[in-house]
């Protein structure tokens, strides 16, 4: 049985699971799921009681969900992929630093600006939520640009599974306008790496429904009804 990863659309934070996956080399599916209608949905609970994207269905059946330990998973079971350093090394307390740092400031930073738009904020509401946003996605850019300290990777000298998560989260800048991220050289110079990259090109085609082309072990998507009729 291949491994299922249950994605959030759009724009979600889903998208770095994607691209560790086609850089992991292993063979996955993918189902679909739709924010915020599917995701909340009595159904999805039954692969996710807490309602949220993204979540894991192993090879073994077990249901993983959170960005940090699909992404170790991911990491563990392709080792030769080096999308997670080995235990115990200054990389892995490294990589772990990052990854938490992305998890918690820079997610965190634009959460009043989705919640702005997801709720329909109007008037004075709408702009002291919106210049709060703004003034924590620049804090955590600037933070970011500093941990960064000029390396081409988040991680040691090449890709891990911290700079697939970052794209995921990076990406929604283009679409708030918060800032122009060329006033933070390294950060600006790391994601266009990371957009010219196949992987990253295969997942924002995968998200927008458009044709695309794996580079990885892709083996299809799946409905969400047909994973739930065959669930034991």
């Amino acid at each position: 049985m291949n491994p299922i990863l249950f994605y959030g659309v759009p724009e979600g934070c889903s998208f770095g699971a994607i691209v560790a996956l086609e850089w992991s080399g292993l063979p996955y599916q993918l189902c679909r799921i739709q924010m915020p209608e599917v995701v909340s949905g009595e159904a999805f609970k039954r692969i996710n009681p807490v309602g949220a994207t993204p979540s894991l269905r192993t090879a073994d059946g077990r249901v993983v969900s959170q960005s940090l330990a699909i992404l170790h998973h991911i990491g563990a079971a392709s080792p030769a992929s080096g999308l997670v350093p080995a235990p115990g090394s200054a990389a892995f307390d490294r990589f772990n630093e990052m990854l938490a740092f992305l998890n918690t400031d820079f997610f965190e930073s634009f959460a009043p600006l989705w919640y702005a738009m997801e709720h329909g904020l109007q008037g004075e509401a709408l702009r002291a939520v919106k210049a709060m946003g703004h003034h924590k996605v620049r804090r955590a850019h600037a933070a970011l640009e500093g941990l960064l300290d000029g390396r081409d990777w988040l991680v040691g000298d090449r890709r891990s599974a911290a700079d697939a998560y970052l794209m995921g989260i990076a990406r929604w800048n283009d679409f708030h306008q918060v800032l122009d991220r060329r006033d933070y050289p390294a950060l600006h110079a790391l994601c266009e790496r990371l957009q010219a990259d196949p992987a990253v090109r295969f997942a924002h085609g995968v998200e927008h429904g458009e044709p695309v082309r794996s580079t990885g072990a892709f083996a299809g998507h799946v409905e969400l009804d047909e994973v739930l009729a065959t669930a034991v």
